[in-house]
């Protein structure tokens, strides 16, 4: 969004235009919808602005839910957002830790800001963007005098008076739309300058799940955060909000319920098992936090083969921190012998998994040709060396 459209939007006149579009669903909709409001008499900026605002919004309901249709975007802020399912963690590990006054550097359009006031705390919101800033404003007004709003860069604010920090450096270009991810050493703020900060006060750093665990200090308790199967954030807890005795934790979140396993370290693995009755697939925040050994002692399992984060087992057992399958058979992995044994079986649907395998699954279930009513999952991986196939149910 330039800041000719952000003018034009902040306005009477355009957040009145915008809250009375309806849903703008395909390219069709779009040039329709354009041409009515340009013949209308309405300028060009506060067209494109609306008009891009209403299909961010029905974007960005997959993370805010209901509260995206009052809300203000960006795309790269809807991409780079933190869902609100998650930020409620977030704001309930502070509250847990007595925090009250939070500073929010790089919040971005305001997510986890909004879980933070929403739980009583002020805020300061900063963002060195000032068009993010700006909607970041707009998305928090609800809260009045409990938040303060600003463009500045994070290591220009001034943070007496402020119990913790919630960081959430810049690990993109910048931009509003199309941007790319930049490496480590091109964060912003620096990760030096971050990790200093966790040492001087209480700090909740969020990155990219599959950061490098080399590069996590020793002092801080990381939490991998994993939401309806897939891995979306690592936490670097410091200070104050680390809990005593815990170094690793994996947070798995499944529609309302949520599950969490922590340790003091990474724990050990099991030793390889033969192929049991049951296979089961870790959460990805569990992989990623390397507590893949204490899922499978629950579980009285072990992985099916060195290095491959599969379970299996002959005990009927499972956890919010896998997801369990009864195992069939084995088929041969050769495609064509596959697509066989599949189509003798009548399989139609075939939810296809890999780990130690080049496969492409949309490319391998094209070649299947598959055919049939019924349905189950195929685990392509390798046991002893070779390539295995395994058919399964999900339990």
């Amino acid at each position: 969004m330039e800041q000719g459209e952000l003018d034009a939007l902040l306005t009477a006149e355009g957040l009145a235009l915008l809250d009375a579009l309806d849903p703008v669903e395909t390219t069709a909709d779009v040039a329709r919808t354009v041409s009515r409001l340009r013949a209308a008499g309405h300028s060009p900026d506060l067209v494109s602005a609306v008009v891009g605002q209403v299909r961010l919004r029905s974007r960005a309901e997959a993370k805010f839910g209901p509260f995206a249709a009052r809300m203000l975007f960006t795309r790269a802020g809807v991409e780079q957002a933190t869902r609100m399912s998650v930020a409620a963690h977030h704001a309930g590990r502070m509250r847990a830790a007595g925090i009250e006054r939070v500073a929010d550097l790089g919040c971005g359009i305001g997510g986890d800001a909004l879980a933070f006031a929403g739980v009583g705390m002020d805020v300061l919101a900063v963002d060195a963007d000032p068009v993010t800033a700006a909607l970041a404003a707009y998305n928090l007004r609800p809260f009045g005098d409990a938040v303060e709003v600003r463009s500045e860069r994070a290591e220009e604010v001034d943070l007496p008076g402020w119990d913790a920090v919630w960081l959430d450096p810049a690990r993109r270009t910048s931009g509003h739309s199309e941007t790319r991810r930049v490496a480590p050493s091109d964060y912003s703020p620096a990760l030096d300058w971050a990790h200093a900060l966790g040492e001087r006060m209480p700090v909740g750093m969020k990155l990219g799940p599959a950061h490098d665990r080399e590069a996590i200090p020793d002092e801080v308790e990381a939490q991998w955060v994993s939401v309806d199967g897939s891995t979306v954030e690592l936490v670097l807890w410091s200070g104050a909000l680390a809990r005593d005795g815990v170094r690793r934790a994996a947070l798995v979140i499944r529609g309302d319920a949520s599950h969490e396993l922590t340790a003091p370290a990474d724990t050990e693995d099991e030793p390889v098992h033969e192929l049991g009755a049951f296979l089961h697939e870790p959460e990805g925040a569990v992989i990623r936090a390397r507590l893949v050994g204490e899922v499978a002692r629950s579980l009285a399992a072990g992985p099916i083969a060195p290095g491959i984060a599969y379970l299996t087992g002959d005990a009927a057992l499972t956890t919010p921190f896998v997801s369990s399958f009864r195992v069939r058979e084995t088929l041969p992995a050769d495609v064509k012998a596959l697509a066989k044994a599949l189509r003798a079986r009548g399989i139609g649907t075939l939810e296809i998994k890999k780990r130690g395998v080049d496969v492409d699954p949309a490319l391998l279930r094209k070649k299947l040709n598959l055919r049939g009513d019924g349905s189950a999952t195929l685990f392509v991986t390798r046991i002893g060396g070779r390539r295995a196939a395994i058919l399964a149910d999900r339990v």
